[in-house]
């Protein structure tokens, strides 16, 4: 009698596993509830920054976001690796919206515009804010330009053009991030040669090259430099400069006569594990509350209820504004990249 109870009672526990692990296989499936919804977030954007976003978004929602941080075109590369079996649910970030124009037609995002973002035009005032098969949404005003050392540089010695960056008082002494693996410089290298051509264009970069000290592949890594004096001259986005001021750096930004200015966007991760996660997160970071922790990292917010810390506004920065042309982005992001790690790696 006793070894037949036994053997009830071990039929029982086996039950009572299986029914378990079932529970909890529901309850971290994505579904988009609290408590059991996991979000795995790809970001190049300050790591610091993006932990917060998604603490907040945690503190709002539950769940769970797991941030992974890495450059843009080694995030891209790992979308496309990935491909058969997606990893990620949410692309946020890349150095401004040419990385998500190069990806849209690759298989590895797709359509999602939250409400808030329904009724933007495509295009405003020249600037392009969402996709317009909905394959991206802005979240942020990116401008690329200089950060310079206040204590190494005064500010009427500040380059203005990209052409000053060329200047033999500068040689070895300036930083941009490497074009193979920040967008933020793939941006700076595309935006010239649509300006100039590419002949000109890689003459330009065979020379700007040689007055640079270091090519770090962090999009950030040349403004950081700036802040501890390693480099007089950096190049990087205006949020960039104004984090490091704000700590106390002796640092400041200029923005370039003529100049790439766009949104940073957001994407849901084609067949990424949990679509409805990925969905919300996106919502956030139109959010009041999301846009807020972008100001406050002095990023310039596309919410009007949100105000940043930023010096510069959309229409300070708009005379400043170059056209992109999006077609030939897509058609040659990839080969200027390759192009670049050819001549320069």
């Amino acid at each position: 009698m006793r070894k037949k109870l036994s053997l009830v009672s071990a039929f029982i526990l086996i039950v009572s596993v299986f029914s378990l692990s079932a529970c909890a296989g529901e309850s971290s499936s994505g579904s988009g509830g609290k408590g059991g919804d996991r979000i795995t977030l790809y970001s190049p954007e300050t790591p610091d920054m993006s932990k917060e976003l998604a603490q907040k978004y945690e503190e709002i929602n539950g769940g769970k976001v797991d941030v992974q941080y890495a450059g843009t075109n080694v995030l891209v590369n790992r979308m496309m690796a990935e491909k058969d079996n997606p990893q990620a649910d949410v692309w946020y970030g890349g150095g401004g919206s040419l990385p998500f124009e190069a990806a849209a037609d690759k298989g590895i995002i797709t359509s999602y515009i939250p409400e808030s973002a329904e009724k933007w035009d495509v295009t405003e005032d020249g600037i392009k804010l969402k996709h317009q098969d909905g394959k991206y949404v802005g979240v942020e005003m990116f401008v690329l330009g200089f950060s310079y050392n206040t204590e190494l540089v005064k500010p009427e010695e500040a380059p203005k053009t990209w052409e000053d960056l060329l200047d033999p008082k500068w040689k070895g002494k300036i930083q941009f991030s490497n074009p193979a693996a920040s967008g933020t410089s793939t941006l700076m290298v595309l935006s010239y040669m649509m300006q100039h051509g590419e002949k000109e264009g890689w003459e330009y970069f065979k020379k700007l090259s040689k007055q640079a000290n270091s090519i770090p592949d962090s999009g950030s890594g040349p403004t950081k430099a700036v802040s501890m004096g390693e480099a007089y001259i950096g190049v990087g986005f205006d949020f960039m400069a104004y984090e490091q001021k704000a700590k106390g750096e002796s640092v400041d930004f200029v923005v370039p006569d003529k100049t790439p200015i766009l949104v940073n966007p957001a994407s849901l991760v084609e067949k990424g594990p949990n679509p409805k996660g990925g969905k919300k997160f996106i919502d956030f970071l139109l959010s009041k509350e999301g846009q807020q922790i972008l100001a406050n990292w002095y990023h310039i917010p596309l919410n009007p209820d949100v105000k940043s810390k930023t010096p510069l506004t959309l229409e300070k920065v708009k005379p400043h504004a170059v056209d992109l042309d999006i077609d030939w982005v897509n058609e040659n992001y990839d080969r200027i990249r390759n192009e670049w790690k050819e001549k320069f790696q």
